[in-house]
């Protein structure tokens, strides 16, 4: 018998999180056989179970749609615009976080890289490095790997792209189908000077919780960390895809810098 699309997606993302069906039937507290079946196409399960064991996974909302769908049911997770009344707590509380971070950079990135939201440290900052304000949507990855980008202006250039275009390599397998962050990874790697072996993914290496990146234009030197989040426990799609990475000084020179410069700190020549 052939294999259910339900049953697909229940083995690739067994796959992804590296459960056998008996540990996965043990943490979604049913039984082995009844995963089996699923994912052979022998078993039609309902939605509740589709449910039960993406929950199991750890799967995102958006690919637990899927699915539903897959299976023959309704997605039950809405994808709501960030500026849609629904999700005015949403953006309120995102707002506050980024307005708490000034006056260092903080940005709310979508699920391909897309910047939504910027705090004003963080327009200003992208600003003086591309001279001018950045495009719409401004694609991280687009501009890092960009010779007419940020690229340039990032002194620690090879650590930053490598690390990045490996967190792209792990977000392009693991979900399902995702063309546009497929679309995105091939675009990144087709540009002059990266190395043949970023073409393959390393999952060896561990994914590090922070990025160090090191600004260098007309003089000035700033060193940052950044630190990628998440909301918790979301039941929006668009909520839960939403990540805010926040720069933090990695010395004393950069914390001391302000954006936008204050008076008593002149802006770079």
């Amino acid at each position: 018998m052939a294999t259910a699309p339900v049953g697909q997606l229940l083995a690739h993302w067994r796959g992804v999180r590296r459960m056998s069906q008996l540990a996965l039937a043990s943490e979604a507290q049913v039984s082995p056989r009844h995963v089996s079946f699923v994912e052979s196409g022998r078993s039609r399960p309902s939605a509740a179970m589709v449910l039960t064991l993406a929950r199991a996974l750890d799967v995102p909302l958006r690919e637990r749609n899927q699915m539903l769908l897959a299976a023959g049911h309704a997605p039950v997770y809405p994808e709501a615009d960030l500026d849609a009344p629904a999700m005015a707590p949403v953006r309120a509380a995102v707002d506050r976080i980024l307005d708490h971070h000034s006056p260092f950079p903080a940005v709310v990135k979508d699920r391909h890289w897309n910047t939504v939201i910027a705090n004003e440290p963080a327009r200003a900052l992208l600003g003086w490095l591309l001279g001018g304000p950045p495009p719409r949507p401004a694609n991280f990855v687009r501009l890092i790997f960009d010779p007419d980008g940020l690229r340039p202006h990032v002194a620690n250039w090879d650590v930053v792209a490598e690390m990045l275009i490996q967190r792209v390599h792990r977000e392009a397998v693991a979900g399902t189908a995702d063309l546009e962050t497929l679309d995105l990874l091939d675009e990144a790697l087709a540009r002059p000077g990266v190395p043949e072996a970023w073409r393959s993914p390393d999952f060896v290496l561990a994914p590090t919780p922070m990025l160090p990146i090191v600004f260098a234009k007309d003089g000035l030197r700033l060193s940052y960390f950044t630190m990628v989040t998440s909301l918790g426990t979301p039941l929006d799609i668009t909520a839960q895809e939403l990540r805010i990475e926040s720069f933090y000084p990695a010395d004393e020179a950069t914390e001391r810098h302000r954006w936008p410069p204050s008076p008593a700190t002149p802006p770079p020549a």
